[in-house]
């Protein structure tokens, strides 16, 4: 029986990742390049779910991973025995068609195929990039690496995150859980294996150059059944790395010199998707079905004994091409995208073809050939399809009188028409005689009309301005450039700019860069056009990893111009200052000197009355003053007598004074 793990395994390298039901193999999830996961059934490649995350342009998917057949949740003492076991038997078919997905962002995404629907959203645990996710077998419980460097774990039912410890120093690139539950191995450039209970390392592994992108343990018991088993001793498991042709095959030693890898595996490209068959008893080879980049699987059979020095090489080499239609075409190789052994372990599902329409057939194993190239008709196999899937078809009776509306450029207006005859299709076809339709008359044929496709002015419609952009950028002529970007109609540049394809943004938004480091002048209409890309175009330029480098120069750029777009604010204000200033003395210079004086005085009444009680105040001010001064010059004119008489020898003496004298 296949590996639970490895049914899963081997989407690190692989690109979209593609990920088979474990067990009976019937669904295969494939998340596409275009964001959107479907999940095809392997009986007959018929799509049996197609779910769009909500953020598939910026999120996308990195891998995949069922949960495995026959989990059950931890034991719960609380309520009756009987409701448990029923409980638990319904969370068991439930669980058996859920799919994990990590995406980009550092979320997982779990999807039920049974709903239909997303069942529930697991966040908080990484903030960055999801490379491996691993159900356990026994429980509810996913593992989870990212670039983080950090490994999860989580409790699916609440989830939340149950533990989280750092892995490695760089970023861990993949996980897998020991066949009884108790180990985990993780990589990174270097492997770890894991005590999940305590969470310490039990043991290192070292030898790969790059970052591991798969594991998977190739046994479930160790060769030697003498010594007691302590569920890991003995055990052998693979492992890939990126860009890495080699594929090791490691021993857990209890003597912990597990320095090297016991045997490898050599492979003409780097592996992007591995299955495998467990070896369960000791003389039970391991069947190793490798699919590499470069579309080819090889085929590997080999008892897991030991030491090996050599690389062994693989037993098969199968190859997909398509077969030639005429003598001289030459057959095409088709990808194998993927490849799962069966139940019996003698069959293997192919898939090939592209991850959109993808291709899943059975085909039985025969490794008595070394190489075989299956010849197969891809265009043929997905016609087969559609007509089975699209039943009873009915044409249109379309009037004369209608007019039918189909897609195609402006200005070309084909009418629909009924099916010709056999005597009209005789006409269409030229005699040996004749002489040869020019090319208007056959532009005529098709019913396109020339004088739609260019405007009276000279200048194409929007479409044709979409399509000189794009030539003009490819060919980097200036002459189609200048004429394209000069235009200066807003509704021009904003039709051109949405009907351009996805892949000419970039080289736009480089141009008009290089344009804005130029000519002052065109600045203004260059704005014109970065306001139209980043409207129209703002979703995918989001979904750009390498955005910032990208973009480095235009942002210096424009911050630069904000810069000096402050310092020219303030000049623009003092200059209109000063000019505002000189405006207004040369105003007043230039006026005339007006007479000031007044031609007629008017005084009121009011103003007379003021004015008397004003003088009324001042004569009674000066009547008091009058008294004062009045006493004043009495007093000094006695004085002065006085001084007078003494002068003279006069004094006024009493009468007494005068009688005695006398």
């Amino acid at each position: 029986m296949a590996a639970a793990a490895a049914a899963c395994g081997g989407e690190a390298a692989a690109r979209p990742p593609l990920a088979f039901s474990p067990c009976d193999r019937r669904l295969l999830a494939v998340s596409g390049s275009d964001g959107r996961l479907r999940v095809w059934e392997a009986a007959g490649s018929r799509l049996r779910h197609e779910y769009v995350p909500s953020a598939h342009l910026s999120a996308a998917c990195t891998c995949l991973a069922w949960a495995p057949p026959g989990g059950r949740p931890p034991p719960d003492k609380d309520g009756p025995q009987r409701k448990k076991r029923k409980s638990e038997a319904a969370e068991a078919d439930k669980q058996l068609d859920i799919l994990a997905i990590g995406t980009a962002v550092g979320s997982i995404l779990l999807y039920s195929t049974v709903k239909g629907e997303l069942q529930s959203k697991l966040d908080g645990g990484h903030d960055n990039r999801i490379n491996c996710v691993r159900w356990h077998q026994d429980n509810y419980c996913l593992y989870s690496c990212s670039e983080d460097k950090h490994i999860v774990e989580w409790n699916t039912q609440t989830c939340k995150v149950k533990c989280k410890w750092k892995g490695d120093n760089s970023s861990v690139s993949s996980l897998c859980i020991s066949p009884d539950g108790k180990m985990l191995l993780s990589a990174g450039r270097t492997i770890k294996l894991w005590d999940l209970e305590t969470k310490e390392v039990y043991r290192h592994f070292t030898g790969h150059a790059t970052s591991v992108s798969s594991l998977m343990f190739t046994t479930v018991k160790p060769m030697n059944e003498n010594k007691s088993f302590d569920g890991i001793t003995g055990l052998y498991f693979l492992s890939g790395a990126i860009h890495d042709r080699l594929l090791s095959v490691w021993q857990i030693r209890s003597d912990r010199k597990e320095k090297n890898a016991v045997m490898s595996f050599t492979v003409t490209d780097e592996p992007t998707f591995i299955d495998l068959t467990v070896s369960e008893v000791k003389e039970e080879p391991v069947k190793l079905a490798v699919v590499c980049r470069d579309g080819q699987l090889h085929l590997f059979e080999h008892i897991l004994n030991g030491y090996c020095k050599k690389p062994l090489t693989s037993n098969c080499t199968i190859q997909i091409a398509t077969p030639g239609n005429d003598g001289d075409s030459t057959p095409k190789p088709v990808p194998i995208l993927a490849a799962a052994f069966c139940t019996d372990k003698q069959s293997l599902l192919l898939v090939y073809g592209n991850t959109l329409q993808p291709i899943i057939e059975k085909v039985s194993l025969n490794t008595s050939e070394s190489h075989i190239c299956l010849i197969r008709d891809v265009q043929k196999v997905l016609a087969l399809k559609t007509e089975v899937a699209v039943t009873k078809v009915k044409t249109p009776v379309v009037n004369s009188d209608t007019k039918v509306l189909v897609p195609g450029i402006p200005g070309h207006s084909a009418a629909v028409k009924t099916p010709s005859s056999g005597k009209e299709k005789n006409k269409s076809k030229r005699k040996p005689g004749e002489p040869e339709d020019s090319i208007e008359e056959r532009l005529g044929a098709l019913d396109i009309d020339v004088s739609k496709v260019k405007t009276p002015g000279g200048l194409p419609q929007t479409d044709s301005f979409a399509v000189l952009l794009v030539q003009g950028l490819e060919s980097n002529d200036s002459d189609i450039l200048n004429k394209v970007l000069n235009t200066r109609k807003e509704t021009l540049i904003k039709n051109t700019v949405a009907r351009m394809p996805i892949h000419a943004v970039i080289p736009l938004l480089h141009e008009l860069t290089k344009r804005l480091q130029g000519n002052p002048y065109s600045a203004s209409q260059m704005v014109r056009w970065l306001k139209s890309v980043f409207t129209l175009h703002a979703s995918y330029l989001s979904t750009l990893p390498d955005l910032i480098p990208q973009l480095g120069m235009l942002y210096q750029l424009m911050e630069s111009r904000v810069k000096t777009l402050q310092k020219l604010s303030r000049l623009h204000g003092r200059l209109f200052l000063l000019v505002t200033q000189v405006a207004a003395s040369e105003t007043v210079q230039d006026v005339t000197e007006v007479n000031q004086t007044a031609k007629l005085v008017y005084e009121d009444e009011s103003s007379e009355e003021e004015g008397s009680d004003d003088e009324m105040i001042a004569d009674k001010d000066s009547d008091e003053n009058w008294d004062e001064d009045e006493e004043k010059e009495e007093q000094s004119d006695e004085q002065d007598m006085t001084v007078e008489k003494e002068i003279n020898g006069d004094s006024d003496l009493e009468p007494e004074n005068e009688s005695e004298e006398e």
